[in-house]
């Protein structure tokens, strides 16, 4: 019988990672997700992914250490024997982040160390790090933002590491391209999660304000986003490398 492919996803326990982690699942692949300090979230989000008659395990990562990558990887390499059965995987899914609002004349060195840490140095590092363990015919999916398009004030830092990730997505396809590895990369636009602190999702305004803005009419929903993923980590996904897909339901036309 052949093996299920394994999927990671940095950031599977809440928010988009947690939906494309579910629908990635749905596709009857085995999903690795990674959590940075709420374990019962990601247990649980373990156990729903289970419940979808697949393998499934949360790891904890840091993914602004990338001292702490090293370590990882051995518990990754661990777990896939361990778990899976396996000693490689297959798709890698870079989505963990957090979100910084602050105007260009204002952003500190802080803030933006935060973001370069997580949106890109940490992205571009462990990929790097997971080649040894991704088989070859794998896929890399990046995400982007659709702030990297248009420009709304309050976002510089986080755009500009975004636009950083996608100029890398079309490096990693082209020096990959020999091993078969794809990388794309997805660019959402205003979704309704916790992130930022939920602002699309609970503050009105905001909410109305993109829906105004957006050609389908509305906000996005997690639920628009994960399955594009979990398509990305499928076989009629074969032939997409070097693509940057934005799934924003047609915002700033």
């Amino acid at each position: 019988m052949e093996k299920n492919k394994i999927a990671l996803v940095t950031g599977g326990s809440r928010g988009l990672g947690k939906n494309a982690a579910l629908k990635i699942a749905a596709k009857g692949i085995d999903v690795i997700i990674t959590y940075q300090s709420k374990k019962q979230e990601a247990e649980d989000t373990v156990a729903e992914i289970l419940k979808l008659g697949v393998k499934a395990e949360a790891l904890r990562l840091n993914v602004a250490d990338n001292n702490s990558f090293d370590a990882f990887f051995e518990d990754l390499h661990s777990s896939l024997k361990t778990t899976f059965d396996a000693d490689k995987f297959d798709f890698l899914v870079n989505n963990a982040g957090i979100g910084v609002y602050a105007p260009y004349a204002e952003t500190t060195e802080q803030q933006f160390d935060a973001l370069v840490n997580i949106h890109f140095k940490g992205a571009f590092f462990l990929t790097q790090k997971a080649l040894a363990l991704l088989n070859d015919g794998a896929g890399i999916i990046n995400v982007s933002s659709g702030l990297a398009r248009f420009a709304t004030p309050g976002h510089s830092a986080y755009a500009a590491m975004k636009g950083a990730m996608e100029t890398l997505t079309k490096y990693q396809a082209q020096e990959l391209g020999a091993r078969g590895i794809r990388s794309n990369i997805i660019a959402p636009g205003a979704i309704e999660t916790d992130f930022g602190a939920g602002m699309v999702r609970d503050n009105e305004q905001v909410n109305a304000a993109i829906a105004s803005h957006t050609a389908l009419g509305r906000a996005g929903l997690p639920d628009d986003i994960g399955g594009v993923v979990a398509f990305l980590c499928t076989e009629d996904a074969r032939w997409i490398t070097a693509q940057r897909i934005e799934i924003s339901g047609g915002m700033f036309l």
